[in-house]
C-alpha cells in the first residue's frame, strides 16, 4: 500500500519516485521540513518547504484513507457480508467520501423506519417488489408477510416502502451521481431575514449564484451572514432530474403497481434521507473551499508581513494612539531596549495638545529619535497629524504608520507580563509597535498568527486548520532568516526547526545562567536538547562573535569540514569570512560548481549553499527587500482628489483586491480589476503585504470613508 502512496505522490507532485521515497523516509524519521528543505536537497531533488508540506499533507490523507478502508472492510467482514465486488470497490476508492458511501448500507444505524420494518420481517417483501423478474402484484406478495406485528397489506407495503427508501438512500453509486449533479447545476440562494435591516450583508439580501461558480470569499461572507442570523441560505437543486434518475434505476421494467410503490418510496427516500445529507455535504464542501482559500491568502500575506525588512540601527519612538485613555509612548534604542515610557493626551476629551507636543519634542531631543512609529488603530490619524507637526522642527526625523493588529493580544499575554511586569497593557503595546518596525519577525512571533490582521474572513475559518497552517508559515520564515542564539527570545527560538517551546525556553535559561554561547555545539549542554534536536536546529542559529566564524553562517556543522577544505584550497581560513575580503569573494564566485562538488565529494546543491553562505556570513535575506515607506507629512481624506498620484504601502491582500495605506485615515482599495492593464487572476500575483506601490485616486466617498484607487498608471 505504501508503494501505491509513493506512486500517487510522484504523479501528483510531478517528482521522481526515488525523490518522493527519500522525502517520505526523511519525514518518517522525524526530520523537520525546514531541515529537509535546506540540508537534504540531494535526497529530495531540492523540494522546497511548500512542496514538502503538500507532500506531507497528502501522505497523511492517503494513510488515513487506508486506515479507514481497513476499518470498514473488517467491520463488514465481521458481519459476514463482504463480497469480492465490494472489496474491490473499497480498495479502488480514491476519497474518504466514496468509502463512507460504500459503508452506509452496513453501518450500524440508530432506530430508523426501515430498521423497524426489517425487524417485522418485511425486508424480503421490499426486495421482491424491487425484483424486475417478479411480476406478482405487490398487494398479493404482501399477503404472505402478514403476522402479529403486520396485520394488513397496507401496513406491510408501507414498511416495504420505508426499506426501499433506505436502500436507495444507501446506494453509493446513486449518491455519487446526485452529489455531482447537485454541485454542477445547483444554486445557492440567500434571502434577508429582515429586508429592512441595515447590515454588511445587504448585497446578499436577495442573491443567487451557481454552486460550482461561487468564489471562496463569497461563500464565507454568506456563511457569516447566516451565522449572524441576517441571512437565510438555501440550496436549489434539479430535483425533477434527480428523481427521474432514481426512478430509472429502481422502477424501470417493473409492473405498473410495483412502479407506483417504488417511485413513491424512492421520492420519500430522496427528500427525507438523501437530499438533507447531500445538502450538508455540499455546504461543508463549500465551506472547506472557502476556508482553504482564506487560509492560502492569509498564509501568503503573513509570509510577506513577517519578512518585512528590519529597520536596524535606529532609535524609535513607538506611539499607541488613543482618545480617552491617551496616547502611550515608548522610546527604544537600536537593540529594542526600552529607554523611556510616557503618556500624552492631545485628543478629546482632555485636548492637552501643547503638553503632548512638548513631551514628544523632549523625547526626540533626549534620545535622538530617528523614527516615530504610530499604531494604526483608534486616533491613529489624529496622532499622525501631531507627529507631522512636531517633526517639522527635526528634518532628520520621519514617521511611519505601523499595523498594530494583535498588539492588544500580545500586551495581555503571559509573555508580555514576563517581559514588562511593571507596565500596564497599553504601554506594552507602545513598546511592541516600536519593535515591530525594528524587527517585524522577532516581534510578531510573540503574537498568535491569526491575530496579526492580514487575513480574509480568518475568524470564520476552523481554528485548528488556521493555527496549523499559519504556524508552518512562521516556522518557515524564522528558519529562512535564522536567529542570533545570544539575543533571540524564547518566543522566536521555539519556531526554529527541532526546538519546542520547552527546549527554546531551556536555551534561554541556560544562556541566562551560563552567559553567551560561543559555539553551536554548546547547545548539546542544554537540558533535554538531544542530538536529533541539535541536528535539526544547528544550521538555523547564528553566533555572530563566537569561536568559529562558520557559526555565523547557514553552513550546517555537518558540512564544516567541507567548507574548511574549500577555503583552504582557495588559500583562506574561516577567520577570513566577513572581512570584505575581495579576493575571497572573487575566488568563491569563480568556482566551477560541478567539478568542485565532485572533487569535494559533496552534492552540487549543498556546495552552492555553502558558497552562498561563505559569500555573505551573517546575511539577513530581508535586507535585500525595499525598506518601508517613511513619511514626513500627513493627508486627510478631504485632501484627496481624483487623478491624484500617491505612494502607499500594501496593508492587506484579499481575493477581490488590495488595501493600500496612502496616509489617510482609511486604507484605499485597489480592486482586482485595477491592479494592472492585463487580466489578473488573483491580486497576490501582482502585490504582497508590505509592497510600496504607486497608485492613483479614482474616487473618494468622504461620508463612508472609502477611497477607490488604481495601479493602472
Amino acid at each position: 500500500m505504501e508503494n501505491e502512496h509513493l506512486a500517487i505522490l510522484a504523479k501528483e507532485l510531478n517528482r521522481p519516485l526515488a525523490k518522493i521515497k527519500n522525502a517520505v523516509e526523511l519525514l518518517d524519521e522525524a526530520n523537520t521540513i525546514p531541515f529537509i528543505a535546506r540540508y537534504r536537497k540531494e535526497l529530495t531533488g531540492e523540494m522546497d518547504e511548500e512542496v514538502l508540506r503538500a507532500l506531507e499533507s497528502r501522505l497523511n490523507y492517503l494513510r488515513a484513507l487506508d486506515k479507514r478502508k481497513n476499518e470498514i472492510y473488517n467491520n463488514i467482514a465481521e458481519q459476514g457480508k463482504m463480497t469480492d465486488e465490494l472489496a474491490a470497490k473499497i480498495a479502488a476508492a480514491k476519497i474518504l467520501q466514496e468509502v463512507e458511501d460504500l459503508y452506509l448500507p452496513y453501518k450500524q444505524k440508530k432506530k430508523t423506519r426501515a430498521g423497524i420494518a426489517k425487524a417485522k420481517g418485511l425486508e424480503p417483501l421490499a426486495l421482491a417488489i424491487l425484483n424486475k423478474e417478479n411480476k406478482t402484484a405487490p398487494q398479493k406478495l404482501a399477503e404472505t408477510y402478514l403476522n402479529e406485528e403486520v396485520e394488513d397489506v397496507l401496513a406491510a407495503l408501507a414498511g416495504a416502502e420505508d426499506i426501499i427508501a433506505e436502500i436507495a438512500s444507501d446506494d453509493a453509486d446513486l449518491r455519487k451521481i446526485i452529489r455531482s449533479l447537485s454541485y454542477k447545476e445547483g444554486i445557492m440562494q440567500s434571502k434577508a431575514v429582515d429586508p429592512e435591516a441595515v447590515s454588511p450583508y445587504q448585497m446578499y439580501y436577495d442573491y443567487a449564484e451557481r454552486i460550482a461558480k461561487l468564489p471562496p470569499h463569497r461563500i464565507l461572507a454568506m456563511n457569516r451572514g447566516e451565522s449572524a442570523e441576517m441571512l437565510k441560505i438555501t440550496l436549489e437543486v434539479p430535483e425533477d432530474k434527480i428523481l427521474a434518475l432514481i426512478g430509472e434505476k429502481y422502477a424501470s421494467s417493473l409492473t405498473a403497481e410495483a412502479q407506483e410503490i417504488v417511485l413513491r418510496a424512492t421520492k420519500d427516500g430522496y427528500k427525507r434521507l438523501i437530499a438533507p445529507a447531500i445538502e450538508r455535504e455540499l455546504r461543508n464542501g463549500l465551506t472547506d473551499k472557502g476556508e482553504e482559500q482564506a487560509i492560502k491568502v492569509f498564509k501568503q500575506n503573513l509570509h510577506s508581513l513577517l519578512l518585512q525588512p528590519p529597520v536596524k540601527g535606529q532609535v524609535v519612538l513607538g506611539v499607541d494612539p488613543g482618545f480617552r485613555t491617551g496616547c502611550k509612548l515608548a522610546v527604544v534604542d537600536e537593540t529594542g531596549k526600552v529607554l523611556k515610557i510616557g503618556v500624552m493626551y492631545p485628543h478629546p476629551p482632555q485636548k492637552k495638545y501643547a503638553e503632548a507636543k512638548a513631551l514628544m519634542q523632549s523625547m526626540i531631543e533626549e534620545f535622538q529619535v530617528d523614527i516615530i512609529a504610530i499604531g494604526n488603530g483608534t486616533a491613529s490619524r489624529e496622532s499622525e497629524a501631531l507627529a507631522a507637526e512636531v517633526i517639522k522642527d527635526y528634518p532628520d526625523v520621519k514617521y511611519i504608520i505601523v499595523s498594530e493588529a494583535g498588539a492588544s493580544v500580545y500586551s495581555a499575554s503571559a509573555l508580555a507580563k514576563e517581559e514588562f511586569p511593571d507596565y500596564d497593557l497599553s504601554l506594552r503595546s507602545a513598546v511592541s509597535i516600536a519593535r515591530r518596525l525594528q524587527d517585524p519577525l522577532a516581534e510578531l512571533v510573540k503574537i498568535e498568527p491569526k491575530a496579526v490582521g492580514v487575513g480574509q474572513y480568518q475568524h470564520d475559518v476552523t481554528p485548528k486548520k488556521l493555527d496549523e497552517s499559519l504556524g508552518a508559515v512562521v516556522e518557515d520564515c524564522v528558519n529562512m532568516v535564522g536567529v542570533d542564539l545570544n539575543t533571540a527570545s524564547g518566543a522566536l527560538l521555539q519556531y526554529i526547526a527541532g526546538l519546542t517551546k520547552s527546549t527554546a525556553n531551556g536555551v534561554v535559561k541556560y544562556r541566562d545562567a551560563q552567559g553567551k554561547f560561543t559555539n553551536r555545539s554548546e547547545l548539546l549542554k542544554v537540558p533535554r536538547l538531544g542530538p536529533k534536536a541539535y541536528e535539526q536546529c544547528a544550521g538555523f542559529i547564528r553566533i555572530s562573535d563566537g569561536d568559529n566564524p562558520l557559526d555565523n553562517t547557514s553552513v550546517h556543522p555537518e558540512s564544516y569540514q567541507t567548507a574548511e577544505k574549500l577555503l583552504a584550497e582557495l588559500g583562506f581560513k574561516a577567520e577570513d569570512l566577513g572581512k570584505n575580503n575581495a579576493k575571497l569573494q572573487q575566488a568563491l564566485e569563480k568556482l566551477p560548481v560541478k567539478e568542485t562538488a565532485e572533487h569535494l565529494e559533496v552534492g552540487e546543491p549543498t556546495l552552492r549553499d555553502i558558497i552562498s553562505a561563505l559569500l555573505k556570513p551573517g546575511r539577513d535575506p530581508r535586507e535585500e527587500l525595499p525598506p518601508p515607506l517613511l513619511r514626513s507629512d500627513v493627508l486627510s481624506i478631504e485632501d484627496l482628489k481624483p487623478e491624484m498620484e500617491l505612494m502607499g504601502t500594501v496593508r492587506n491582500v484579499v481575493d477581490f483586491g488590495a488595501f493600500v495605506d496612502i496616509g489617510v485615515k482609511h486604507d484605499g482599495l485597489v480592486h482586482i480589476s485595477e491592479l494592472g492593464e492585463k487580466y489578473v487572476k488573483h491580486p497576490l500575483e501582482v502585490v504582497a503585504v508590505g509592497d510600496i506601490v504607486k497608485v492613483k485616486v479614482l474616487s473618494v466617498d468622504e461620508k463612508r470613508g472609502r477611497v477607490a484607487l488604481t495601479m493602472k498608471m
